[in-house]
Parts: structure tokens; sequence; C-alpha cells
């Protein structure tokens, strides 16, 4: 008996199965997930191998043709393409759509660790990444100011713009582009570390040995236990500038006297701009199979009393909202049914 002649025999049961299916269909709606795009990984493994003050040709020749060589033997790439900058190797494999990414993930991971042999030692480890469709942000916010620095607007999106988002539900991190952390930068005068007959190398190796921190062991008593430890580690510009690099009979040389240490951002090579003014962007990652929608709803939420509560020299701003071409999307399906 076919569904439509059960249907005409038995009208009442035909009307409650589609009653069911209605309500089961209702209640299913509320656990979609929406999102603008639908979550398909596209078949690209990338390899990123970092190489600190190396310049573009030593990376091409020394990191990117041999990661290239053993890389190009796997099966089903359909493209292979390589980027060599100062400092950094690229390699980017792209397979065929019917591959199974995981297998071709691991099948890369495989030759670089074959390649890392052939590397320079002071290389950075090769990272194998998966491309992912859920790494994209779906909200983008900036933070710039007129009177402060990168480094104080990046504590502040560090401590309070992130620290208040990354608690929503849904959403998987909370990222800071153009982030610049405080680190402790040398600065070498070339004449006069010739004129003392030292290399960068001989620097190198003075705060390796002078800038430590090591375990001592322990004192022991009849009722108590203390631990030892040797306090090496240097912290202000002063206590670098008054390491001794090189002693001997002609006397004692002082990182002073070859060049400065100071304060500063870790990179000073990259900055992000709006009109000419600096600027921070803390943006937002959802989980896979989130609810944007409900995501940027709570991000609302929150991000107006966070505005209220920046200094006043500090101006919050939303950049891109992706939630708003799928609510203008659903509200025109809405509107042709």
């Amino acid at each position: 008996m076919s569904l439509s002649s059960l249907s005409i025999q038995r009208p009442v049961l035909a009307i409650v199965m589609s009653i069911v299916i209605v309500l089961f269909g209702l209640v299913s709606f509320n656990y979609l997930g929406i999102r603008e795009y639908p979550s398909v990984e596209p078949p690209i493994i990338t390899v990123s191998t970092s190489y600190t003050g190396a310049n573009a040709d030593i990376i091409e020749s020394q990191i990117t043709e041999p990661i290239e060589d053993l890389v190009n033997g796997i099966d089903g790439i359909k493209t292979l393409t390589s980027v060599s900058r100062d400092g950094r190797s690229t390699v980017t494999v792209e397979f065929d759509l019917g591959e199974d990414l995981e297998r071709a993930a691991n099948d890369v991971r495989d030759r670089v660790s074959r390649a890392m042999y052939n590397l320079p030692p002071d290389a950075d480890p090769p990272v194998v990444s998966k491309a992912d469709a859920d790494s994209w942000p779906i909200i983008i916010t900036s933070l710039q100011s007129d009177t402060r620095s990168l480094l104080e607007l990046s504590l502040i999106a560090e401590n309070v713009i992130k620290e208040r988002l990354q608690t929503i539900p849904g959403v998987a991190q909370v990222r800071i582009w153009g982030q610049k952390r405080y680190a402790m930068r040398l600065w070498l005068d070339p004449v006069k570390l010739a004129a003392y007959r030292l290399t960068p190398i001989d620097i190198l190796d003075a705060l390796s040995e002078n800038n430590v921190e090591l375990p001592s062991g322990r004192i022991e008593g009849a009722n108590t236990e203390l631990t030892v430890r040797t306090r090496g580690r240097l912290n202000t510009p002063e206590e670098f500038n008054q390491l001794i690099v090189k002693e001997g009979q002609s006397g004692i040389v002082r990182f002073r006297d070859i060049g400065h240490a100071e304060l500063a951002p870790e990179n000073l090579r990259t900055i992000l701009k709006r009109d000419g003014i600096p600027m921070v962007m803390p943006i937002i990652i959802a989980q896979p199979g989130s609810n944007h929608i409900e995501i940027a709803d709570e991000f609302y939420k929150r991000f107006e009393p966070i505005k209220n509560s920046l200094p006043p020299d500090v101006v919050a701003k939303v950049n891109l909202d992706s939630t708003q071409y799928i609510k203008a999307s659903i509200k025109e399906v809405q509107q042709t049914i």
C-alpha cells in the first residue's frame, strides 16, 4: 500500500503524521547552527617555517627547496606553491577535492619530518596546518587613540576586551591583530663593536651565560625546607646596559660601551592604521557549528558597557559584523515565504 493510498483511506492518521513532522521541524529549527557560508574544509595544507635573521635567498635555498623536494612526491597534489621572504618560508599544498584531508595532512607531516634533517639547525621546526573555514572572524573590532602607544592599546585589548568577550557562549577564540608585546631590544653600534673586536655572536654568548636563573639546591632543617635559586635574570634596561660582554687585561667592556638596551615593542616591522592612526583589532572567532547570530547579540550586550568603561581617549568601534548579511538573508527568506 502506497503512502498516498494510506493517507486517503486513513485521513486522521495522515493529519497526525503531518502535525508530528511539523512539530519535529519547529523543534529542530531552534537547534540549527546559523552561519554565512557552509563549513567546508578546503583541501589545502600549509607548511610554515621561521628562520630569524635570514634573507629571502637563504630561506629559499636552505628551507623552501628541501621541503618542496620531499613534499612534491605525495599522491593527489593539485598545485604546490611557495613564498620565501626574510625570516619566513611558506609552502602551500593544494590537493584534489576527492582526497582525504586528514590523510593528506599526515603524509605532509611525514615528509616534512624527513626534511628537518636538511634544514639549518637554528631554524624553528616547520609547522603543518590545515586550512579551516571556521578560522575566519565573524566580528572585527578596533581600538584607536591619539595619545596612547600601541603597547598601551594592546594591554587594554588583552586585559579588557579579550577577557570579557572570550566567555561569550559559542566563541572559540578572541585574537588581537596588530598586537604589540613588550620586549627588551638590544641595539648594537657596529663601529664600537669593531673597535672592541666583538661580534653579535659574542653578545649573544654573554647573554646566554649571564641572563639565566638556575636552581641551586635546597636547605633542610629540622622543621623547614627552603629552596635556593640563583637570581641571575636581567629585567631592566639598566641591568642589560651593565652586562659584562668582555673581560681581559685591557679592562672590562660592558654592553653600554657598544650599544644600549631599551624596553620597546617586540616587533617594529608591522603596524595597523586607519585614517593614519595606529590601532589594534580584537577579532572574534566562532566555534564550529555555533549560532553566529546568538554570538553577535551577546557581543553587543557586552561591547557597549566595555566602550563606556574605556578611557576617554580610547575609541572602540565595530569594523565588520558578518552576521548582518546573515540576518538580511534570513529576513529575505521570511518575506519570500
